[in-house]
C-alpha cells in the first residue's frame, strides 16, 4: 500500500484474497531479465524518456470495441496471461465499452478517473492498456493516473526479450524494440528546443546562433544508426539460414513447419514426434528460436520438422517485421501443421489470429493441415464444434500420445511425392545413389542382382538425371 493511502476496511481484503488467490506462482520468472533501455524515470530534464519494464503489482485496463461479452472476456484473460508471463502481480482489470479508443486518453475521462482510484487502492505501480497507445495517450495517461503505463505492444516485446537465447533471436527482439522506441522519444523543457539565431533566437546573439541539434535528435540518430547495425547482422544470419535452405531445396527435401497460437503446445508435439528434446514450458511465447528436426516417413523418406515462434492477437508490426526471416520457415514449408489448443476458450478466435499473421507474412496460401492439440483439457462441447468447423482436423494430445499416428499418418499423406518413374541397374560402387533413392524417393520394388541393384521408383528429376547412365535395357 502506498504512503498515505488509509488501510483498506475487512471487505476490501477479502475482495483482494480473492484475486490474489487465481494468480499463478511466478518466482521462477523473478530471475529473469527485465527490458533494458526503456525507463520511465528521467535522470534529469533533458533526458530521453527510455521505458524500462519492472513489472510487479499491476492494473489491467481495454477498451471493448467490437465482439461480445465472452470476446471481451477472453481479451483480458490474454492479456491477464501475458501479464503474468512477463513476471508481474495483476491485481485487478478494467473494461470499458466504447465505439473507439478516446485519442487522448484510450479510455474516457471518467475510466481515468475510476482507474486512478483502482491503482491507489491496491498500490500498484503499473498499467497495462490492452492495444498499442500513441505517445501522446502514454504521457496523458501518465500524468493523471500517477503511475507508469505500458501498451501491449510494449508488454509483448518484454516477453521476448526474456526468452530470447540465440544471438539471431536477441538481435531480432532489440530490433523491434528499437523501432517501437523510436517513435516513443519525447524530452522536456526549454533544454530540448532547437538552437536558432537572429531574432527568432530572442537575441541570444553570438554562440547562439546556428541549426544546432536537440537531444531528441541525438537520440534518434543514434537509434538511426543501431537499427542500420542490426539490420546488417540480420542480413549475415539470413545469408546463413538461407545456404541450409537451398541445401534442402536442392536435395528435394520437403518440409513442415509447426505454426499455430502460443501455448499451443507445438514444442509438445515436436518433442512427440521426433524426440527433439526441445524446452516446453506452459507460458506465452516460451519458443523463440526455430528448431528444425529431421523426420523419416514410414516408407523411409526423408522430410523436416520446424518448430516456430507463436503468434498471438495483434502481434505488433515491428515485431512480425524484425522475425520475417524467421518466419520464412513458415512461408517456404511444403505442409503447415496449425497446431490450435482445444482446451482455450475461444479456439476459433486463435484459428482467426494465426491466419491473419501468416497472410501477413505471405503465407497464407500454404497447404494446412489444422491439428486440433489438448483434447485431453478440452471440454466435449468445444471438441464437437471444432470437429463440425473443421472436419478434415487431426485432434490429439501431446502429453497422452491420442491422435500422433494418425497426425504421421496424415502428414506423411500430404508431403509432395517425386514424379519422375526410373527402372535402373545401380553398380555395387554407388551405394550413394542407392541411399538418396531410398531417402529421397519412393521405391516400388528392389532387388540386388550380380551386377548391382535393381531399383524401381519414382524420384526427383536433379536424381533421376544421376541415375540416367544406369538405366535398365
Amino acid at each position: 500500500m502506498t504512503a498515505g493511502v488509509p488501510e483498506p476496511h475487512e471487505r476490501d481484503n477479502e475482495a483482494r484474497h480473492d484475486v490474489t488467490d487465481e494468480l499463478l506462482d511466478l518466482e521462477e520468472r523473478h530471475s529473469l531479465t527485465r527490458v533494458a533501455g526503456m525507463s520511465t524515470e528521467l535522470q534529469d530534464e533533458s533526458e530521453v524518456e527510455y521505458r524500462q519494464l519492472r513489472l510487479e503489482r499491476v492494473v489491467l485496463v481495454s477498451v471493448w470495441t467490437t465482439g461480445t461479452q465472452a470476446d471481451a472476456d477472453n481479451a483480458m484473460q490474454e492479456l491477464r496471461a501475458l501479464a503474468e508471463t512477463a513476471g508481474s502481480q495483476v491485481l485487478e482489470g478494467l473494461v470499458q465499452r466504447r465505439s473507439r479508443p478516446d485519442a487522448a486518453t484510450y479510455i474516457g475521462e471518467g475510466k481515468v478517473t475510476e482507474l486512478r482510484e483502482a491503482v491507489v487502492a491496491t498500490g500498484a505501480d503499473t498499467v497495462i492498456a490492452d492495444g498499442e497507445l500513441s505517445p501522446a495517450q502514454l504521457r496523458n495517461l501518465e500524468d493523471r493516473v500517477g503511475v507508469k503505463v505500458v501498451d501491449r505492444t510494449a508488454l509483448i516485446l518484454d516477453i521476448f526479450a526474456q526468452h530470447a537465447k540465440s544471438t539471431e533471436g536477441k538481435t531480432q527482439v532489440e530490433l523491434a524494440q528499437l523501432n517501437y522506441m523510436k517513435q516513443r522519444l519525447r524530452g522536456w523543457g526549454e533544454s530540448l528546443s532547437r538552437q536558432v539565431g537572429g531574432r527568432a533566437a530572442s537575441g541570444v546573439g553570438i554562440g547562439g546562433r546556428g541549426p544546432g541539434e536537440t537531444k531528441l535528435e541525438t537520440d534518434r540518430r543514434r537509434i538511426n544508426t543501431r537499427i542500420a547495425t542490426l539490420r546488417k547482422k540480420l542480413r549475415a544470419m539470413d545469408a546463413s539460414r538461407a545456404l541450409q535452405r537451398e541445401e534442402r531445396v536442392r536435395h528435394r527435401i520437403p518440409s513442415v513447419a509447426l505454426v499455430g497460437y502460443t501455448n499451443a503446445g507445438k514444442s509438445s508435439l515436436l518433442n512427440r514426434l521426433t524426440g527433439a528434446g526441445v524446452l516446453v514450458e506452459d507460458a506465452l511465447f516460451a519458443t523463440l528460436d526455430p528448431t528444425t528436426r529431421r523426420c523419416r516417413t514410414t516408407d523411409g523418406r526423408v522430410y523436416t520438422l520446424t518448430d516456430t515462434v507463436g503468434f498471438v492477437r495483434h502481434l505488433p508490426t515491428d515485431l512480425v517485421a524484425a522475425f520475417r526471416s524467421t518466419l520464412e520457415e513458415s512461408v517456404r514449408a511444403d505442409l503447415l501443421l496449425h497446431v490450435v489448443d482445444g482446451s482455450d476458450p475461444d479456439p476459433e478466435g486463435q484459428i482467426t489470429a494465426v491466419h491473419e499473421v501468416l497472410r501477413d507474412i505471405g503465407a497464407g496460401e500454404r497447404p494446412e493441415q489444422i491439428v486440433v492439440n489438448k483434447v485431453d483439457l478440452a471440454s466435449s462441447q468445444s471438441l464437437l464444434e471444432l470437429r463440425h468447423n473443421h472436419p478434415d482436423a487431426v485432434f490429439v494430445s501431446a502429453v497422452t500420445g491420442e491422435g500422433l499416428e494418425e497426425l504421421r499418418t496424415r502428414t506423411e499423406s500430404r508431403l509432395p511425392t517425386p514424379q519422375t518413374s526410373v527402372d535402373v541397374v545401380v553398380p555395387w560402387d554407388r551405394g550413394d545413389l542407392v541411399d538418396k533413392v531410398h531417402r529421397f524417393g519412393e521405391i516400388s520394388q528392389d532387388e540386388y542382382l550380380a551386377e548391382g541393384t535393381h531399383l524401381v521408383a519414382r524420384v526427383y528429376p536433379d536424381l533421376a538425371g544421376e541415375l540416367k547412365p544406369y538405366e535398365r535395357a
